[in-house]
């Protein structure tokens, strides 16, 4: 089985966003994802019978799909180091394990701060049931299955009214809730109750997406409609999103002349944590081409990295600015050089039940190089021989043509 690999996504918030419906709608777009989904939440420290599903339904007249959770009892904890014990004793994939811990954290250092407590005192209520739990499982996983694709969403609804909750009446979107949106763009449409979940937020801020696409010509690939579990008046109340794959090469080409820009600016004064942190920022930019980090010495024989990024010459207003946002240093050279670039694209290859991203390149001579993605890689188990297995065997499917290889 191939799928055409995702560049970007972009999420649009007509009804709002929760965790299910961003569950619903990411498989309903990428269908061929669920039965890995359910295997996960099989092996992710949920109770036996309990009833996992999706189900088509329609919402404003708009046909989509729900991601169901039933549960008859509750959880035995609902304390933020529980739940993280919970995830890290499952059986799930360490990327989703990682991921998943990464999403309750940031709910968690929102509710620690908008009721004043220890982030280890933080106790959740309301989105301590396993429905959320799933939901958070379940998002991690398809967050990792899409891979480096960018993220974009639209302007979030802020609904208006108040939610019952253990703390009392809180108004609508609730305190913590509203401290993970920050940075991103809200309006007002006019209806009322809770558009935004505390776990819909929570999976937004792990995202970091942007505004919009990026405004390269792109190809919508598929789109997927998650359904909310109410009727909005005059509206479907769906989250709706948008696949977005690059633009494939028309035909045979010899290297080609483009313009790229170059960035370059040395760091001396951050630490390397925090400067990979920021480095990793830029890197998932969907105007940003490549980066490259060396050490170098600099001045006063003080240690420094240096850094160079590739960018379109449009985007090189942009990208600088968000150098200097996401580093210490304090300024950036920057010129325009013209590079060759050979024909190349990306195809999806199933082997050993995993989807690997391949990418090939045509050489001047006219053969064909494949190499498969590393990050893809890292998901199976086993040795380095049996990965180097996995990766020939992908790498000579894709020369063949992507397709299934067990």
């Amino acid at each position: 089985m191939s799928a055409e690999p995702v560049a970007h996504v972009h999420l649009d918030p007509v009804g709002g966003i929760a965790g299910d419906m961003f569950v619903a709608a990411l498989v309903e777009a990428r269908p061929e994802l669920e039965a890995g989904l359910l295997d996960q939440l099989r092996r992710g420290g949920l109770p036996r019978g309990l009833d996992i599903r999706f189900a088509r339904d329609r919402r404003g007249g708009l046909a989509g799909l729900r991601f169901v959770v039933v549960a008859e009892d509750p959880p035995p904890s609902g304390t933020l180091p529980d739940i993280l014990e919970r995830i890290t004793r499952s059986g799930l994939d360490e990327p989703v394990k990682r991921r998943a811990t990464a999403i309750y954290r940031r709910l968690g250092e929102a509710e620690a701060a908008v009721h004043g407590v220890p982030l280890e005192a933080v106790h959740f209520h309301e989105i301590a049931d396993w429905d959320s739990y799933a939901d958070i499982l379940a998002a991690a996983f398809l967050i990792e299955a899409v891979g480096s694709a960018s993220w974009s969403v639209g302007p979030l609804p802020l609904g208006s009214g108040s939610v019952a909750t253990a703390h009392g009446l809180l108004p609508v979107p609730a305190p913590a809730t509203a401290r993970l949106l920050q940075g991103l763009a809200v309006v007002d449409d006019g209806l009322p109750g809770e558009r935004v979940t505390p776990t819909g937020a929570a999976i937004l801020a792990e995202l970091a997406p942007s505004r919009r696409p990026p405004d390269r010509p792109m190809r919508l690939s598929a789109t997927g409609h998650g359904l909310g579990s109410r009727e909005l008046a005059g509206k479907p109340n769906a989250l709706r999103v948008l696949l977005l794959g690059e633009v494939p090469e028309v035909g045979e080409r010899r290297p080609g002349r483009e313009p790229v820009a170059v960035l370059r600016f040395e760091v001396d004064d951050q630490p390397a944590e925090d400067l990979a942190l920021g480095l990793d920022r830029l890197r998932a930019r969907s105007d940003v081409l490549d980066i490259c980090q060396w050490p170098v010495v600099g001045k006063a024989g003080r240690l420094a990295s240096a850094v160079q990024l590739l960018c379109a010459p449009e985007a090189v207003e942009a990208v600088a600015r968000a150098c200097l946002a996401e580093t210490t240093t304090l300024g950036v050279r920057i010129e325009t050089v013209e590079r060759r670039v050979l024909a190349r694209d990306t195809v999806t290859v199933g082997t050993r039940g995993r989807l690997i991203r391949v990418k090939r390149a045509r050489r001047p001579d006219g053969t064909i190089s494949a190499k498969a993605e590393l990050a893809d890689l890292a998901a199976f188990e086993g040795d380095a021989a049996f990965r180097a297995q996995v990766r020939r065997t992908a790498e000579v499917a894709a020369l063949d043509g992507p397709e299934d290889r067990e």
